[in-house]
């Protein structure tokens, strides 16, 4: 029939349509399981295999789904829920008070001890893979198509490359810092450092400070990071690999940021930009919610979250803060565990799970009180939905900072507010148009795309399934001792080059003079 041959006409045209193929995925715990396993159910829809690889202690990664099989490896990652918690409740105990550069020092070493013990955790967590050669055969009898990854720790990369199968990373972080910062060229002179809480417009005195940062940073890398696993890498992967390296020469780099979010800079041809890929629009509210919202009214609600991993505040900020919500005519939704607070209002309703990306794109949402972890930040960009930020740990008042300096939200220190300067913050966002505005323009913005993020991140990890990988995409500079990426090499040549034509001419110049006087001196 005629039909049948215009659809095989299309297959043919169209090299999208592609046959399944079978995915091997180490994903990571906690919020960046949340946007992993979105693209893990987009895989499935499209006929794709994917077999996950948990550990016997997680506690988001669930052991049976629809979507996928699971490889449940009989070893604890160290990154258990328990680990977590207490590190950091331990964080949040330190900020508590007056802040000082003492306690800055304070935070940054704990974090440094933190990832020191994750690390050595990992470490152990990848020796018994590869030892276990049972587990190393059935990935090799399996036939992968390719290892998709989140490249906080650096197993599904060790994986990969010793299975000799195309490598994608579903990332904003590696294990040593900021993704762009691992791949890209990064002026330090309008590239701030994650961490720093600096914009691409710098000040001579900030731009040291972010130099200095970055040094800060190259000194943990080299000395906490690159150590625990360099061995392995070698030991595994061969002696012309190294621990940096390894994550440079992956094929493809699935971003979760986008420039409506990110500070312009450099980037690669191998970076795909999918920030926003897991925004969707907002499905309807369970019953109970529902009537809370439309019991509103024209004041509209207020959605409070911290994240995955911090779901319960010091007891006496979360008073101070229950306290300053009692006070405001919107209702609130917070997402909380803990010790009820004695001065919540009526307005207020607790609930230990909520839909957060339909709250957000409900037309009575009215502010986002949150955290700044990446994912929250971009459902309310997607939205529309103002922040008021209360960042704890980790990149969080970066994210925030990158939101208020477009004037699309407010940050406040958790650890100095109370209810007045709470009540306040909140007051100020409401009530100013600026902020909506200025949120709804970066959703405006962010929406604009010839193809959603989601369709995107899909086209190209079935395009490096097609074509056995992205070669043609990814940079050799990987390959290049530093000497060489740098050109300090081709510099020290040429000024010898140069130096050597002037002390030939300077040379020459004298023995010419000195015949000349010769000469001279004969005549006369």
């Amino acid at each position: 029939m005629w039909w049948s041959w215009m659809f095989i006409s299309l297959c043919w045209l169209y090299p999208g349509v592609a046959h399944g193929g079978k995915v091997l995925v180490f994903p990571m715990e906690g919020s960046h399981w949340i946007n992993m396993k979105v693209l893990i159910e987009e895989l499935h829809s499209h006929g794709h295999q994917v077999s996950v690889v948990r550990s016997s202690d997680s506690w988001y990664i669930k052991e049976t789904s629809p979507f996928y099989t699971t490889i449940t490896l009989d070893m604890a990652s160290g990154f258990d829920e328990d680990f977590l918690t207490a590190f950091v409740t331990e964080l949040l105990n330190i900020q508590r008070g007056e802040r000082s550069i003492w306690k800055r020092i304070k935070i940054e070493m704990e974090q440094i001890q933190a990832g020191f013990e994750i690390n050595q955790k990992t470490a152990e967590m990848i020796e018994m893979i590869m030892e276990n050669k049972e587990l190393i055969q059935s990935f090799q009898d399996a036939q992968y198509d390719l290892v998709l990854t989140d490249p906080v720790m650096p197993i599904g990369a060790i994986i990969a490359h010793y299975l000799k199968v195309p490598l994608i990373f579903n990332v904003r972080w590696t294990s040593h810092g900021e993704g762009h910062f691992a791949i890209a060229p990064s002026p330090l002179s309008y590239c701030p450092m994650v961490g720093s809480e600096l914009t691409d417009k710098m000040s001579f005195s900030q731009r040291v400070f972010n130099m200095v940062f970055f040094g800060f940073m190259e000194f943990q890398i080299a000395y906490l990071i690159v150590p625990s696993f360099d061995g392995l890498v070698k030991k595994y992967l061969g002696p012309e690999m190294n621990y940096l390296s390894m994550f440079q020469a992956a094929d493809l780099w699935l971003m979760r940021v986008d420039f409506v979010f990110e500070f312009p800079r450099p980037t690669m041809p191998n970076v795909i930009y999918m920030g926003g890929f897991q925004c969707k629009p907002a499905k309807p509210l369970p019953q109970h919610l529902e009537e809370f919202m439309q019991s509103s009214g024209e004041h509209g609600v207020i959605i409070m979250s911290l994240g995955t991993f911090i779901a319960e505040l010091p007891h006496e900020l979360s008073v101070e803060i229950a306290s300053a919500f009692a006070k405001l005519p919107q209702k609130v939704i917070w997402r909380y565990k803990g010790e009820r607070p004695a001065t919540l209002g009526n307005n207020t309703l607790l609930v230990e799970w909520m839909p957060q990306n339909d709250l957000l794109g409900h037309p009575k949402t009215r502010a986002f009180v949150a955290h700044g972890g990446t994912n929250g930040v971009q459902e309310a960009m997607y939205h529309g939905v103002p922040i008021v930020g209360l960042p704890l740990i980790f990149d969080q008042r970066d994210n925030l900072l990158r939101i208020e300096v477009r004037g699309a939200g407010k940050i406040m220190d958790v650890f100095t507010i109370n209810e007045g300067i709470f009540f306040e913050g909140v007051q100020a966002v409401l009530t100013e148009p600026s902020y909506r505005d200025n949120m709804q323009r970066l959703s405006r913005l962010h929406r604009d795309k010839p193809i959603a993020p989601l369709d995107n991140a899909l086209f190209w990890i079935e395009f490096v399934m097609r074509h056995k990988g992205a070669a043609h995409l990814r940079t050799e500079s990987y390959r290049m001792p530093w000497y060489s990426y740098h050109s300090v090499d081709v510099m020290l040549f040429l000024a010898a080059v140069v130096l050597t034509v002037m002390v030939t001419i300077f040379i020459s110049l004298k023995c010419l003079c000195s015949v000349c006087l010769k000469k001279k001196i004969k005549n006369e």
